[in-house]
Order: structure tokens, then sequence, then C-alpha cells
């Protein structure tokens, strides 16, 4: 899928119907009620379970007030432009929690772990692990093979529209809590301590640390027995 620009993006969101899905659960004399085609509803005879846009069903209950004994109603986002990545077919690990919001590349054998938000553009590259709680905001881009450390951020940038996205390249590691201000490109192979906010480039094959995060050494044979990744973590 080819990245989406940020004009692309904003001009996505601002023509999007905006929606608040629901889901009902509805207890009443089901067998007179008639559900219309704009409510996709799974029925017995004195209980139904439907889904539909909240406008839909306020009206639809309203209407069939006299049959409706009792509801409870579910609702997890109200004039929402973005629906969430259909990832039933997606070549990867994705646990439970993790939210991916549509227009997101996500490689094979990449691993999202619970928590993880990723929002619209982001690319995730092959074999690359986003971490429990990492945040990849709009359009952040990361490479194959690079870990991405629990609580992360990956700043995006969806406005102003000329803005650059975060860029972190193959075989990097990003450690723990660390930020990655927006437009920062972190080169190939680079290691980014726990806790770091990156504000400027990480030029590749290099250890940064740091509030600003600045050059400690180049990656040496330590750096990688200390930072390698597993594959088997990997393997689906």
């Amino acid at each position: 899928m080819e990245q989406l620009s940020a004009r692309e993006i904003i001009d996505f969101i601002g023509n999007a119907k905006k929606k608040t899905p629901v889901k009902v659960y509805l207890k009443g004399s089901i067998k007179n009620i008639k559900f219309p085609k704009s409510i996709k509803a799974f029925a017995e005879k004195h209980t139904a379970t439907f889904f539909g846009d909240w406008e839909d069903v306020k009206h639809f209950l309203k209407k069939n007030k006299a049959e409706i004994d009792d509801y409870e109603i579910e609702a997890d986002s109200r004039n929402s432009a973005v629906p969430l990545l259909d990832i039933k077919d997606i070549n990867a690990r994705i646990e439970p929690g993790a939210i991916i919001r549509d227009h997101v590349t996500i490689g094979n054998n990449a691993v999202i772990m619970m928590g993880a938000i990723i929002n619209i553009g982001a690319e995730i590259g092959d074999d690359t692990m986003i971490d429990m709680g990492v945040v990849l905001g709009g359009r952040a881009i990361v490479g194959k093979h690079s870990h991405i450390g629990a609580g992360a951020v990956l700043a995006g940038v969806v406005e102003p529209a000329s803005a650059k996205p975060v860029q972190v390249d193959d075989n990097v590691l990003v450690g723990a809590n660390a930020v990655v201000i927006e437009g920062v490109h972190v080169g190939e192979g680079a290691v980014v301590a726990a806790g770091s906010i990156v504000t400027k480039d990480v030029a590749p094959h290099t250890v940064v640390a740091g509030v600003p995060a600045r050059k400690v050494k180049d990656v040496d044979e330590k750096t990688t027995s200390e930072t390698g990744l597993e594959d088997d973590l990997r393997k689906l």
C-alpha cells in the first residue's frame, strides 16, 4: 500500500462520513419488530443483538418503544472519521488490545503487542516488533527487523501538512519510553536508549541517549550482543 500524504489523509478525514457505531442488546417482542436495512440484527424470539449507526438506532428504538422491554447500548466512539484496520488476513502477530486505524501498512511477520496505538498512514516493516503501549503517530515509518520498545512514541504528523514524518530505518532498536520528535530520521542499525528524547537525526549504526538525545558511541559487538532481536518471537 502506497503511503498517504498528509494532504490525502486530511482530505480523507475531512470528507469521510462521520459515524457513531453502536451495539445494542435488546429484549422484547422481537417478532413484532421489523429491522431496517441500515441495522444488522441477530434476532431470536425475545432477544436481539444488533449493530448500526447511532442516528439510525436512536430512531429505531423510539419507533419500536412499545415492543421493547429493555435494552443496553455499547458505544466506543462518536462521529468517528477513520475506522479501525481490518486485521483478519494480515500476515503478522497482532495481540489483543492494539488499536490500529485504517490505512496502516503492516509487513510480514511483524508483531504488534497489547495496547499499541497506531494512527492512520503509519508503516511497519517486515519482522518489526511494536511493543506494549507504543504510540505510532500518523504517517510514522518503521523499517524492517526493528524493535520499538514499550511505551515509546514516534510522533505523528498529519498537520501541518508540510511536516515530515518520523522515519526509523531497518534493524533499529528504540528503547522503552523513548520519544522521537516529528521529522527525525533514525538511521539503519542505530540504537536509541530507553527514555531518550530524540530531536535530531540519528546517524546509522550509532547509539544515542539522553534528553535531548546525543551520540554516546558507535554500535559495536558489545552493543549488538546486548540489543540483538529474537527471530523466534516473529514466527507465525
